[in-house]
């Protein structure tokens, strides 16, 4: 083996030790989430998203966001559609995830695109986070509440 690929193969042995399963958590979750973000030149604007998370493997889950959206400039409303990968580290009470998606807006350029990261803490049902990301043209950073059933 080469020498340098050690260490990657090393990382990646860690890496699934991590995402293995401790016993068989196949479940569907729904999250709702109401937001607040600053657009940076464009604004506020604020979400309200239901999430389904279709598959867990480990601490983590892959899934698909929706909802509705409010815009203040220009007033307007929008669709938001993302696909989440979501982790939750065993035994803490926080949350990583990554979002990418097409949103549809009813004023202006209609499709934009979006990509985001968001962290924060979950607890049992209620979730408080921070996301930062782009919306097409510029980038937005927000807050998020959210309850699971």
């Amino acid at each position: 083996m080469n020498p340098l690929l050690r260490p990657v193969v090393g990382a990646l042995l860690a890496l699934a030790v991590c995402l293995t399963p401790t016993q068989s958590e196949a479940r569907t979750d729904f999250r709702l989430t109401l937001g607040a973000d600053y657009h940076f030149d464009n604004g506020a604007f604020f979400p309200f998203t239901g999430a389904v998370d279709f598959v867990f493997v480990g601490p983590l889950s892959v899934g698909a966001r929706f909802g509705a959206l409010l815009t203040t400039n220009p007033s307007s409303l929008g669709i938001p559609l993302d696909f989440d990968l979501r982790i939750t580290p065993r035994n803490t009470p926080i949350y990583i995830e990554g979002l990418v998606g097409p949103w549809i807006l009813f004023s202006g350029k209609a499709l934009r695109a979006h990509a985001a990261f968001g962290f924060g803490y979950q607890g049992r049902s209620a979730s408080v986070g921070l996301e930062i990301g782009y919306l097409d043209p510029s980038p937005h950073v927000g807050l998020r509440v959210g309850w699971r059933f």
